[in-house]
């Protein structure tokens, strides 16, 4: 067995929810696999002020404001990280390295990509070497930068004898098919479209005083206007093959606004549930039309994970339109799953720190195998 490493992975998605630390130990194996134990993980919720400030900069703000929220969420990352060491009752000197994703504030594929959140700040807060900017390393070798998280996936997450499909529900949905024994040269990733982020947009915008559909409950009360969800579904990026990855600057604002807008013309008397449930229906069926032009491979179960996996009314949509594949709880066979993509950035971090690569070229359509990530010195 290799030396054991112990890192901090942080998460924050595109869905704005909040940060995600998971303290995580990692022990390399002789044949050259890795083992992860999650020691500890936190979830800490944006507040609406601060959910308020990342969705100006999503749609332009000033040089000021941009240069203040990189580092104001620096100390919010470092704070997550600290509250999560303290759950997990480990001493600052036996962790190697904060693995920090960030906040992407602008993802163009096949050009450039920006996440923010100062690493400087993270390692003065916390004492500890921070390892972030993921993305831009395997963009430069001609990938999307994403998804990232396919490296876990196959590391950690495979069966020895099936295919599996392993579908995050952030604020964008990507899935990973993954291989019998993860077989990283027979891995396959992609973003299917949006995960929970335009529903919870949507709900939102129709109930401020709600930061997404809690239970799924608006949703449940609703009636899908499939009709609109087909006008949607001829977008070009449904149609894209992989490797292909999105974002909130496809999936906007404004994308959900048509949405709305859209439900209402359709029926006159639309209401507020209706709306929320076709926004559900829309991201269950991107899913199932994914897997139909995308997956020629024999996938017969899929595990769900991230926070749209907590959405029972989204967790039913999607369970009828991938049919007859199953659909599986990601928590009840590994772990919580909202700390899976905190997992994945731990991971890199600690290939980084073995000088290791962390793409996946399958995935992200880069050159090559590449080290992922920048370290800042503590």
């Amino acid at each position: 067995m290799s030396e054991s490493r112990i890192l901090i992975g942080l998460m924050s998605g595109t869905s704005l929810d909040g940060i995600t630390a998971a303290v995580v130990r990692f022990t390399g194996t002789d044949s050259g696999g890795v083992t992860a134990e999650l020691l500890a993980f936190t979830s800490r919720d944006y507040t609406p002020a601060q959910r308020d400030r990342l969705v100006r900069a999503l749609s332009g703000t000033t040089p000021s404001e941009y240069t203040r929220l990189n580092f104001d969420l620096g100390e919010w990352l470092a704070d997550a990280a600290i509250s999560a060491i303290a759950e997990a009752g480990v001493a600052r000197d036996e962790i190697a390295a904060v693995a920090s994703h960030g906040q992407s504030i602008w993802h163009e594929p096949g050009h450039s990509t920006w996440q923010t959140g100062e690493s400087a700040v993270i390692a003065e807060r916390t004492g500890i070497d921070v390892i972030s900017d993921f993305r831009v390393r395997d963009m430069a070798a001609g990938g999307h930068g994403a998804p990232l998280v396919p490296m876990a996936d196959g590391m950690l997450f495979s069966d020895e004898k099936k295919w599996r499909g392993l579908q995050n529900l952030g604020g964008i949905g990507n899935v990973s098919v993954v291989p019998p024994g993860g077989d990283l040269r027979s891995l396959r990733a992609f973003d299917t479209g949006p995960g929970c982020g335009v529903i919870d947009k949507v709900v939102r915008t129709l109930r401020p005083d709600l930061a997404y559909d809690v239970d799924g409950k608006l949703a449940s009360s609703g009636s899908a206007i499939s009709s609109v969800v087909d006008t949607l579904l001829s977008h070009e990026y449904f149609r894209t093959p992989p490797p292909k990855s999105t974002g909130p600057e496809l999936f906007s604002q404004a994308y959900t606004d048509e949405l709305m807008a859209a439900c209402r013309k359709e029926r006159s008397d639309c209401t507020d549930e209706d709306i929320v449930a076709t926004a559900v229906l829309l991201t269950a069926r991107s899913i199932a039309d994914a897997y139909s032009r995308f997956m020629p491979e024999p996938v017969e179960e899929v595990f769900l994970s991230g926070g749209g996996a907590k959405n029972p009314a989204l967790v039913r949509a999607i369970t009828d339109a991938i049919a007859p594949r199953s659909v599986r709880d990601f928590d009840q066979t590994f772990f919580d799953g909202e700390a899976k993509e905190a997992v994945a950035f731990a991971l890199l971090g600690y290939l980084h720190l073995a000088g290791r690569p962390g793409n996946v070229p399958t995935a992200t359509g880069a050159a090559g195998p590449r080290i992922l990530g920048k370290r800042t010195p503590a």
